[in-house]
């Protein structure tokens, strides 16, 4: 497998980025499906049902399918070549397999609201969902940082640096909800 190295990182690489564009989308199908069931009839019924298609659709041709990939390719990746097999010895690789981690749970959750929602159980907020979509992005960024940067910084203050950036994406959040808010009255 080492002479297809870069080949593998490069199909990763490109099953990643497909796998989180359709985290952030589906969340944000949540929140337009969670106010589709705010809406008198007949516009519930239409609009529920078309969320409903799109996030199938969403789902399991681009989002499933692309984690499974992204993870495939870095299984063979870690454990296929002497190359990712010694990423596996630094401490920046084992704190970005943490995040990994997270994002794994992340989209398990996703997958749980995605079921209420195709059963018409809505169990959250429109504010909750766009809250949560920062959960990706928080975790993107950790893991960018810390593939990019390796042993360049202390991960310790990229944590805090990242808990930072979560707080501010919460201000921004609160500021934006304002904003609408008061647009709408």
């Amino acid at each position: 497998m080492e002479p297809y190295y870069d080949y593998i990182k490069s199909l990763h690489l490109i099953f990643v980025i497909t796998w989180f564009a359709g985290l952030f989308y589906i969340v944000r199908l949540f929140v337009y499906h969670i106010e589709a069931h705010e809406k008198p009839s007949p516009e519930k019924e239409i609009l529920t049902k078309q969320y409903k298609l799109m996030s199938y659709r969403l789902w399991y041709i681009i989002t499933w399918p692309s984690a499974l990939l992204a993870s495939l390719f870095a299984f063979l990746m870690l454990f296929g070549t002497q190359r990712g097999a010694v990423w596996l010895n630094f401490s920046w690789m084992h704190v970005k397999l943490a995040f990994v981690f997270l994002l794994y749970l992340y989209h398990l959750k996703c997958h749980q609201i995605f079921k209420q929602l195709q059963q018409d159980e809505v169990k959250y907020s429109t504010n909750f969902m766009r809250l949560w979509n920062e959960g990706a992005t928080i975790i993107l960024f950790a893991v960018v940082f810390l593939v990019i940067l390796k042993n360049a910084i202390n991960w310790v203050y990229g944590v805090i640096g990242i808990m930072a950036f979560a707080i501010l994406l919460m201000l921004g959040f609160k500021f934006y909800k304002r904003i609408r808010e008061k647009n709408n009255s």
